[in-house]
């Protein structure tokens, strides 16, 4: 059995590449890479890789981060500027012992050193929604920040390999030097192959608080499905952040099994993911939150998908 599920429906063409790929037999650390630098490299997606909204000072500062499930290897890279795959620097760092996660000036000084590609991260259009915001919140008062759809990727493949990955460029306005949960292991991602894996997608300041990827998979390690799992770390996050700071942030979450079973959980009142396996075509899925916490997910239609991506590209001004 093999399969790749993935955050958000800006995945979908990755996670099609992805599948092709693992029927083919190839390892799903070169499957995950490969998915999410599709992601990276279209730039009317906001929240990752080239096209992502800058920060408080108009720089596209990148965090992506690759584990591998057999061997527990891990690599991570932070506040990255002016390089075209953190994923695959991440997964280059996954090979060293120690330095294994590296920020700011450090991880660029390496990724120059490896040879990676620069290039300037900020499109003319990301550029003019920035001058947008700063031009808005001289006359609206409140917060400026908004945004934060890391796309995530947990991937196995048919030798029972399974790994873990994620990219963002975070908050749109945050802070220079400010981090999410997606480059920290057992908050955006984390992956055993003798059990499962799991990634996450929201306010990374409320997502890392409770250690949701790892707990999702413990969870999965102690018997518990998928989409058994991925409620539970939702729900008890959720409540518990409410109940010690009266609110919660958007909670996200994706996991797939040494099985190839997979599921979703969502605290919004809607979150996409897309999902592909050895037994089912790649698909745009809703999760839609009910009432008693338990999530429901339906099929996209092929209508919904296309227009939800035509509004992306209107936001971007594509």
């Amino acid at each position: 059995m093999w399969g790749i599920i993935a955050t958000w429906r800006m995945a979908k063409e990755g996670v099609k590449e992805g599948c092709a790929l693992l029927k083919e037999g190839k390892a799903a650390g070169d499957v995950i890479e490969t998915a999410i630098r599709r992601v990276e490299d279209t730039p009317y997606y906001q929240s990752v890789g080239y096209g992502g909204l800058p920060n408080e000072e108009s720089e596209v500062e990148l965090d992506a981060a690759y584990m591998d499930g057999d061997t527990w290897s891990v690599g991570a890279v932070a506040a990255l500027r002016d390089y075209a795959n953190p994923v695959s620097i991440a997964k280059r760092l996954s090979e060293e012992k120690v330095n294994i996660v590296l920020v700011g000036e450090g991880a660029e000084k390496f990724a120059h050193k490896e040879g990676f590609e620069r290039k300037n991260m900020l499109t003319a259009q990301a550029k003019a929604k920035y001058q947008k915001r700063v031009e808005g919140l001289k006359t609206e008062a409140g917060q400026p920040y908004s945004g934060h759809d890391t796309v995530g990727m947990v991937c196995l493949d048919t030798r029972g390999k399974m790994t873990s990955a994620t990219s963002t460029s975070g908050l749109f306005m945050k802070r220079k030097g400010r981090v999410g949960d997606s480059p920290l292991i057992g908050s955006g991602f984390y992956v055993d192959s003798q059990y499962g894996g799991a990634s996450a997608t929201g306010l990374g300041e409320d997502l890392m608080k409770g250690c949701i990827s790892y707990e999702i998979v413990r969870l999965m390690r102690e018997g518990m499905s998928p989409q058994g799992a991925c409620e539970r770390a939702v729900n008890q996050l959720d409540q518990e952040l409410r109940r010690r700071r009266m609110e919660a942030g958007d909670l996200s979450v994706i996991a797939m099994n040494q099985k190839g079973e997979w599921g979703a959980a969502t605290n919004i009142k809607e979150f996409t993911i897309v999902v592909g396996t050895e037994a089912e075509e790649p698909a745009v899925y809703q999760v839609i939150r009910q009432p008693d916490g338990h999530c429901q997910l339906e099929k996209a239609t092929s209508e919904w998908v296309e227009n939800d991506e035509q509004k992306e590209k209107v936001a971007a001004g594509v």
